[in-house]
């Protein structure tokens, strides 16, 4: 009975103090209902309706009107000939990002770190924060004018540099390479806010410490500047693996034509399509929650790992 009680009693401590804290601090948690309603509303509550991945969804039926089928979408879509190409396209979009995207920012904040004018450091700074304000159709618009075949810019220069003419926005080579380069230019900027922020909070006798033992910029960085951002980067860095199967539909929808679609259709793509285009709301629902789990899997392997490799991650 008294082991009991002691366990008890420590739950009942914590539900007082959870209560007491709640009470004292009732500003700052009526501040936090509109967030916590939104999640409930447009996160949460829709959950529900993903029992059509199990039925043969007729929106004049509904839900509880149409047909139940079972695992019959996961057979058509795991057998399907569309399931490696996708797979395909899509890790391969996934992968170039981790390793090229991701790091980019890390770079540039380092780079605008080692500035010591502060006037040309705050410039470069606003410079590249500017292109992450510009919706995709706009980024998408620029690269057609500048690479188009007859009188983009860029693709003139290829031509003179090459002997002929290449169409950068159709040829299947050229897609992929293109997705990263604008992905880089108009999102790396932005995500520079965050490794400042990191950055700003290395102690700076450790720099000192490290110039007295005759270490140069380059030693300073790798062995100062960078354990000192490693947390910052971990946390990303798992984030990003969280959303490593979203390749950004308006990107790629807005890349995409007749003849690059080999290499450019990716399941964010192929879930409008089958679910807006032809109308198969179960199937392309069941491509979505295929990716979601798939997402949130990989959020708990990523931090499962880091924690074994002593690092702190998300919890």
């Amino acid at each position: 009975m008294k082991a009991i009680q002691q366990v008890k009693r420590p739950d009942r401590a914590k539900k007082q103090s959870l209560l007491s804290h709640m009470k004292n601090n009732k500003l700052l948690y009526i501040m936090l209902i509109p967030g916590l309603l939104y999640f409930i509303i447009f996160k949460y509550a829709p959950m529900g309706g993903l029992v059509i991945v199990f039925q043969d969804y007729v929106p004049f039926l509904g839900i509880t009107g149409s047909k139940f089928i079972g695992l019959d979408n996961f057979r058509q879509f795991f057998l399907g000939n569309d399931f490696k190409m996708l797979l395909g396209n899509t890790l391969m979009l996934a992968l170039l990002n981790m390793t090229i995207v991701f790091p980019a920012p890390i770079i540039l904040a380092l780079l605008l770190n080692e500035l010591k004018n502060a006037k040309l450091k705050r410039f470069i700074q606003s410079s590249v924060y500017l292109p992450h304000f510009l919706s995709w159709t706009v980024v998408v618009s620029l690269t057609t004018v500048l690479v188009n075949v007859q009188t983009g810019a860029v693709s003139n220069l290829i031509a003179q540099l090459a002997g002929r003419k290449i169409d950068l926005l159709t040829d299947p080579a050229f897609f992929r390479p293109l997705i990263i380069t604008q992905s880089i230019w108009k999102e790396c900027g932005w995500g520079t806010i965050i490794y400042l922020a990191a950055l700003s909070g290395v102690d700076v006798e450790q720099y000192e410490a490290a110039i007295m033992d005759g270490a140069g910029r380059f030693r300073r960085v790798w062995n100062v500047t960078l354990p000192g951002i490693t947390s910052t980067i971990v946390v990303m860095l798992i984030l990003k693996c969280g959303s490593i199967l979203n390749t950004g539909f308006d990107h790629i929808y807005l890349m995409t034509n007749s003849l690059n679609r080999s290499v450019a259709d990716v399941f964010d793509t192929y879930v409008y399509t089958m679910g807006i285009t032809n109308a198969a709301y179960s199937y392309s629902a069941t491509v979505g929650l295929f990716k979601s789990v798939v997402g949130v899997a990989l959020v708990f392997l990523t931090n499962k790992i880091v924690n074994m490799l002593g690092e702190p991650g998300l919890y």
